[in-house]
């Protein structure tokens, strides 16, 4: 089931927001078709993001009409200003945008610039699904045969475009023939641990229990745990990462009950021009993600409502960060800089 894919002029997408229940797939022509998709989560994990991000800029490389490369590139500079609009978090949207400008930059022909484009959004697209690869093979080797895992949120196939993060490392587990068993967090307010993670792992013949966010520490405390691995959607120089809203607290747990806290992420995750997690942009999302549920209300009429779409996890209850380039432990920062020098 693939999340996004290129269909030579325009972009496919599987909409998230319809599942587990129908599976539909959306075909986007337009840039600001693609900024619409992510912006409502129809397409939504930091590396997908990515992805979605390249593939719109191409999308608006297509519909441009000029003979001037200087005016292409003015064009080409607004299509990829509305994309980073979009969502602030994810680093893997910066990154790709930021490929594609400086791609663009470099072009000398006008008639090949289209297709140059295209070609980088492609290697992009192809970059990160060889990373999740890498990094599930690398971090399947954490997993011991009898473990129960928990995850948060979803960071599978749906939210990488291609092996996953931390469900990769799950499922590479399990292909490697290890007997595991994962909880899932439903992750609030947007349920995409319930929605997406669980359908994920059962497609994928992982047995796995739904529990909801708040149930996590008790079933730490019965020793029922033997390790967490989550996803990432930026990670700062000292190994600060921002994660779905409720990662931190599920850290803090895992600190608490002695249990590995491990984070999985592609290095088109890290930003060394942050320092720390304090630094990251937070997304704040509409209230209307918090007081409704699938369009029926759950909450009082004008009530007041907070809605940060993530938190940061300090550096000091990661037990480790799994890459495609290898498993970095403490002192964060100095592998980190070695790791992406």
């Amino acid at each position: 089931m693939k999340a996004i894919e290129w269909m030579g002029n325009t972009a496919k997408i599987l909409d998230q927001t319809q599942l587990p229940h129908k599976e539909v797939f959306l075909e986007l022509a337009r840039y600001q078709d693609m900024v619409s998709a992510i912006t409502e989560l129809k397409i939504r994990g930091a590396p997908a993001i990515g992805v979605a991000g390249g593939y719109g800029a191409a999308l608006g490389a297509l519909k441009i009409k000029t003979a001037s490369i200087s005016e292409f590139q003015r064009e080409f500079h607004t299509v990829c200003q509305k994309l980073a609009a979009t969502r602030p978090t994810a680093k893997n949207l910066f990154l790709a945008l930021e490929r594609m400008e400086n791609t663009a930059s470099k072009i000398t022909d006008i008639k090949q610039a289209k297709e140059i484009l295209v070609a980088e959004a492609i290697k992009i697209h192809n970059e990160e699904i060889e990373a999740t690869r890498k990094l599930s093979r690398l971090g399947a080797e954490l997993i011991k045969d009898g473990a129960t895992i928990l995850t948060h949120c979803n960071a599978g196939p749906l939210a990488t475009t291609g092996y996953g993060t931390a469900l990769g490392v799950i499922i590479q587990a399990k292909e490697q023939g290890k007997k595991i068993k994962v909880f899932a967090d439903e992750t609030r307010p947007l349920l995409q641990g319930a929605r997406l993670t669980t359908w994920e792992l059962k497609n994928a013949g992982v047995p796995v229990t739904l529990i909801t966010d708040s149930m996590a520490g008790y079933f730490m405390s019965q020793r029922k745990i033997s390790c967490v691995i989550v996803g990432a959607d930026r990670i700062t120089t000292n190994g600060d990462t921002a994660n779905k809203i409720g990662t931190y607290s599920v850290a803090v747990l895992a600190k608490e009950n002695n249990i590995p806290f491990y984070v999985a992420a592609p290095t088109t995750t890290f930003d060394l021009s942050l320092a720390s997690g304090e630094l990251i942009p937070i997304e704040e999302r509409k209230a209307n993600e918090v007081t409704h549920f699938q369009g029926v209300s759950t909450a009082p009429e004008g009530i007041s409502v907070a809605n940060p779409a993530f938190d940061v996890t300090p550096h000091r209850y990661i037990t480790a960060i799994i890459t495609e380039k290898g498993i970095l432990r403490k002192p964060f920062e100095e592998g980190i800089r070695r790791m992406l020098k």
